[in-house]
């Protein structure tokens, strides 16, 4: 089948957290699997330019706010996917993805917009239309409501069913109502049916409405977002799509994250051979600055997005009884201004504890997970979450809330069988108490090491959930002769 990937990130041309893995990476999954595959992406200043698309040099879009124009460049065929990005400068050339200080772009409503419709009008200017428009997250929700709505009656998309992905329920894309016919949609879908969200729009609430199909990115995640303690205000249009709805875990890309291969680290190591882990911690504790590192201290590792999603008020709030044990807490990732302020003033109150570095930095990611012996991700709710399983094929072993996808992918460890630590509580006194459990797992010696390897040989490869989306692509396959009738 023909699919086409329509999204606001992916690596290696963009990426702000787990969508921009996934869109890197499940494409080249389908693609094994023997279909034809291409990604759409905006053209960010970070780019890298490709090489201009002659049948695509100008698009022209017609939303509310005047004609925009758009043109289409090619960023290469690797592993079997095409890659194309949209360049309108206007809206994309500036420094950050989404926000700049903190603060979301003013008009990022209209930004998406233009990506969204000059997607659909590239995909116009092919030879063949695709079968599948697959759309991530409220940044291109716009493409199932304009199929639906701009592009109803056009016959080259006849054929084409939408599957839309929700990364993360908590970011919705909310806006007031007035750029309704900004964003070339009529008043008609300012309603409870449509896109109306308590007096305003929600783009992602159209996204799960008009699509074809609906997944999220874990079976746990699937059934918490149809909860009003986990929907975000959208669990009952959640609940009445749920017949439409399927969870598949997130993969792994083991090209990329793989210790047995990682060029980054200091020393490669696996299953079979794990000497040289403690290399890489070694190495990891020198670079963060400690200048005599105690290598039988264990190593609690933490790369994220600073936000209270991800559990850094549980952090906070331990905080000095963690300064207080015998261990480093190596700490990579940037976010919310309290946060990194707390990181900062923690690391100068204890830089023999707290080694931590305020940024992104790629390299630094993996020679943490190489580096440490436990992972803490202690987050309120987690869609699906990649470091764990990073964490378990590099040996550093999780502690996780049981939420989403860390309780779908971390078994809780009985002193032979499972893979990680597990606490359901959401507070500090919980997280403290898995703490100390691992800790004092990480004395057995033999068991600990038992415990690596359980993770280190689980397998969270793409192929596996590849194939479920692939059945989902075909369920919506509509035979040439049946050009209506959707539901």
């Amino acid at each position: 089948m023909k699919v086409a990937f329509v999204a606001s990130e992916g690596v290696p041309f963009s990426k702000t957290g787990g969508l921009g893995d996934v869109v890197g990476a499940l494409p080249k999954a389908l693609a094994a699997l023997g279909h034809e595959l291409e990604v759409i992406l905006p053209r960010y200043r970070s780019t890298p330019a490709g090489t201009a698309v002659p049948y695509a040099r100008s698009l022209t879009l017609p939303l509310g706010i005047g004609y925009k124009f758009a043109a289409v460049q090619d960023a290469g065929r690797t592993h079997g996917v095409q890659t194309f990005l949209i360049d309108c400068p206007e809206y994309f050339d500036r420094d950050g993805l989404y926000q700049q200080q903190g603060a979301d772009y003013a008009d990022n409503a209209h930004r998406f917009a233009a990506f969204s419709m000059a997607a659909l009008e590239f995909l116009k200017r092919e030879s063949a239309p695709p079968d599948i428009v697959h759309c991530h997250d409220w940044q291109t929700a716009l493409v199932p409501i304009y199929l639906q709505t701009l592009y109803v009656g056009d016959k080259f998309f006849a054929n084409t069913s939408t599957v839309f992905t929700i990364h993360n329920i908590g970011y919705q894309g909310i806006f007031p109502p007035h750029i309704l016919p900004q964003l070339a949609l009529h008043a008609g879908l300012f309603t409870i049916d449509g896109l109306e969200y308590y007096g305003n729009i929600n783009l992602l609430k159209g996204g799960i409405i008009f699509s074809d199909s609906i997944t999220t990115v874990s079976r746990e995640y699937a059934q918490e977002i149809q909860t009003p303690e986990f929907g975000f205000g959208l669990d009952g249009v959640i609940r009445s799509r749920a017949s439409r709805l399927q969870g598949i875990l997130n993969g792994v890309d083991y090209e990329e994250w793989d210790p047995a291969t990682d060029k980054r680290l200091a020393a490669n190591y696996s299953p079979g051979n794990l000497a040289g882990k403690e290399a890489c911690k070694k190495a990891l504790l020198e670079k963060m600055g400690v200048a005599a590192p105690i290598l039988s201290r264990p190593v609690i590792g933490i790369i994220s997005r600073f936000a209270t999603q991800k559990g850094f008020d549980l952090i906070a709030a331990i905080a000095e009884q963690l300064a207080a044990l015998d261990v480093y807490l190596v700490v990579l990732g940037s976010g919310e201004q309290k946060f990194e302020s707390l990181f900062r003033t923690l690391a100068a109150k204890y830089p023999e504890k707290y080694l931590v570095k305020i940024a992104y930095d790629n390299a630094l990611a993996h020679q943490i997970e190489a580096g440490s012996d436990m992972f803490l991700m202690p987050s309120r709710y987690e869609p699906c979450g990649l470091n764990q399983i990073y964490s378990l094929k590099y040996g550093a072993v999780p502690i996780v809330r049981a939420t989403g996808g860390l309780d779908d992918t971390i078994e809780p460890f009985d002193g032979k069988a499972g893979t990680g630590f597990k606490f359901r509580d959401y507070s500090a006194q919980a997280l403290l108490a898995a703490i100390y459990a691992a800790l004092e797992a990480y004395k057995t010696g033999k068991a600990w090491r038992n415990l690596i390897l359980n993770g280190m040989k689980k397998d969270f490869s793409w192929t596996t959930s590849a194939k479920a989306y692939a059945r989902i692509y075909e369920s919506l396959r509509i035979p040439a002769a049946q050009t209506a009738g959707k539901a």
